[in-house]
């Protein structure tokens, strides 16, 4: 019965609420009075949970064909075998996600905790996006490494029945140098996946068709916007920008659900794949063979058996996750219409000021950068999806906390991107804007992050600084800065030991700190303000010579302080000796 709920008729007929429904019923009968499962969505005139707006522009996957098999009715319930030796998992085969794709999935998850903390990943969430889109894999069709067996592609996107969305790789990912094709296992079109995609498996390449890479593509995907998908408006808005649909809102959401309540590991190459797509009863143009530049190794497993000709993910040319039989007939690539990015001859800067903007770390850039879509005749044009990309050795990102952008032109022809704000580390880094699928002249920013100021640096306490000649002087130096009498934190701060009031040129004997190795080092950069200004120096040494010597703090805006410290035999104040390395250390 599942299955016949997953199939969708054609769009514009009467399905989405139905589908809805079904989907609500389904989850009612799963898990009755049960706590924390997603609420589902039910029709328009009931919604119990509300739908955010979610632009089509732009998505993961271009609203590519999906599978649409619901999850079991009964929940699934793995225990260890009691064989001896490789303990092996049993349960409901639904339940059951190959090894790789599995360990793909968390691994992803582990690196989103630590990059993202305030996304709250689940992996059960893209295990359920996994299932939807590619059947995990086709059932776990994968190398060692990670990469399927052979390519996974979508059909192409030529407007027969889904999106129109022209080539945008030159066929380097899915084959069709006409129109793009969902690709990998998590299904993604290949201009998302230009800026999108991720390294997941260290090899030093980021593979839409290894579940590594596509997994961790996906996770970063699902966390931009600053969403947290630990709150459920949130993580619907993830999903929508993922596939904007309803009925594939609902969908995901009960695998989500049918994961959180159990699953286990299952070999690769062993797992089930669904037997129904969102797009049956249309007609299918599969577009080219994609290339397939991975290769097996000798020391890769070998993949599970694949399904026998004519079985879903066995060779279906129709069935996503599959590659093109080049003996099958396709309908013949019909002209591509022409849209409003076709007649854009360049980008221009819509702001007089100029294309070079500053801003101190910490803060939001006051300008907006943007760009203007003009004709060769210099007419705007609007609707054309404009790409802003964020290059250089920079921590500032657009708000959401991301690098790349997508926006439309307005009437004007105009896109501005989100607003930058600066990261920390201080530096030149260049913003650079382009058509979305076209090579034309772009529009390149060149953006400036200064570092934090502080106008005053004063000592915390005037405590004498004193030490016997080989010993430690007690206590730390404190000092705090200000900016226009204000604390001023995450303020860079340089430490040097220097050889006069008139010189800033560093001591090559005298007290010095030490390094993470034990040894003597009398410049120290790289040390940084808390949040009430402060900073506490770390320990001082004195070496065998004695005498009066200078300590200088300074930080970016003109904030200085000089403290004087005194090493002579006989010092009380001074801790219990340490060992003292000659003055050529």
């Amino acid at each position: 019965m599942a299955a016949h709920f997953g199939r969708r008729l054609r769009k514009g007929a009467a399905t989405t609420a139905v589908a809805a429904l079904a989907v609500a019923a389904l989850s009612a009968s799963e898990a009755p009075g049960a706590t924390g499962a997603p609420e589902p969505l039910q029709t328009s005139a009931g919604l119990s949970t509300p739908v955010p707006e979610a632009s089509a522009d732009g998505n993961a996957t271009g609203n590519s064909p999906y599978y649409t098999d619901l999850p079991p009715l009964d929940s699934p319930a793995p225990s260890p075998s009691a064989v001896i030796g490789t303990p092996v998992s049993r349960g409901e085969g639904e339940a059951g996600i190959p090894a790789t794709v599995l360990a793909a999935y968390k691994k992803a998850e582990a690196e989103l905790r630590a990059s993202k903390p305030g996304c709250n990943l689940p992996w059960q969430l893209l295990a359920a996006i996994g299932k939807v889109e590619s059947g995990q894999a086709r059932g776990g069709r994968v190398y060692a490494d990670g990469t399927t067996v052979s390519p996974i592609i979508g059909p192409q996107l030529d407007g027969n029945g889904f999106a129109l969305i022209k080539d945008t790789d030159h066929g380097a990912y899915d084959g069709n140098s006409s129109y793009d094709q969902a690709i990998g296992p998590m299904q993604f079109i290949p201009s998302t996946w230009a800026w999108a995609g991720r390294d997941g498996n260290d090899d030093g390449k980021a593979d839409p068709n290894n579940v590594y890479d596509a997994a961790l593509a996906a996770g970063h995907y699902l966390c931009r916007n600053g969403w947290d998908l630990s709150q459920d408006r949130d993580l619907h808005s993830a999903i929508l920008s993922y596939n904007n649909s309803s009925d594939y809102l609902a969908l995901v959401l009960n695998w989500v659900d049918y994961y959180r309540r159990g699953t286990h590991s299952v070999p690769d190459g062993a797992g089930g794949v669904p037997a129904h797509r969102s797009d049956d009863g249309f007609p299918r143009t599969s577009g080219p063979t994609a290339p397939h530049t991975s290769r097996p190794t000798p020391e890769s497993p070998k993949p599970g058996k694949p399904s026998r000709p004519g079985k879903p993910g066995g060779g279906d040319p129709s069935t996503p996750g599959e590659p093109s039989d080049p003996t099958t007939p396709t309908t013949p690539p019909t002209s591509p219409a022409p849209t409003p990015s076709d007649t854009v001859h360049h980008l221009t800067s819509p702001d007089q000021d100029g294309t070079e903007l500053t801003a101190t770390a910490g803060d939001a850039f006051e300008r907006r950068i943007g760009a203007r879509a003009v004709t060769k005749d210099g007419a705007p044009v609007a609707t054309v999806r404009v790409r802003f990309t964020i290059t250089g050795d920079t921590d500032t990102t657009f708000a959401g906390g991301e690098k790349v952008a997508v926006v439309r032109t307005d009437a004007k022809g105009v896109a501005l991107a989100p607003r930058l704000r600066a990261g920390e580390k201080a530096g030149t880094f260049k913003v650079t804007s382009t058509v979305v699928g076209r090579q034309i002249k772009g529009v390149d920013y060149t953006a400036t992050v200064t570092p934090r100021p502080a106008d005053k640096l004063v000592r915390t306490a005037d405590t004498p600084q004193t030490c016997v000649p080989g010993g430690e002087f007690a206590g730390q130096i404190e000092v705090k800065a200000t900016y226009k009498g204000a604390p001023a934190a995450k303020v860079g701060a340089t430490a040097t030991l220097v050889k006069s009031a008139d010189s800033p040129v560093e001591n090559i004997a005298g007290p010095y700190f030490k390094d993470a190795n034990g040894q003597p080092v009398r410049t120290l950069t790289g040390l940084t303000t808390d949040a009430n200004g402060l900073l506490t120096l770390p320990k001082l040494y004195a070496d065998l010579f004695s005498g009066t010597y200078l300590l200088r703090v300074t930080t970016p805006g003109g904030g200085s302080v000089t403290v004087e410290l005194k090493v002579a035999a006989g010092e009380t104040a001074s801790a219990s000796p340490s060992p003292s390395p000659s003055a050529s250390s």
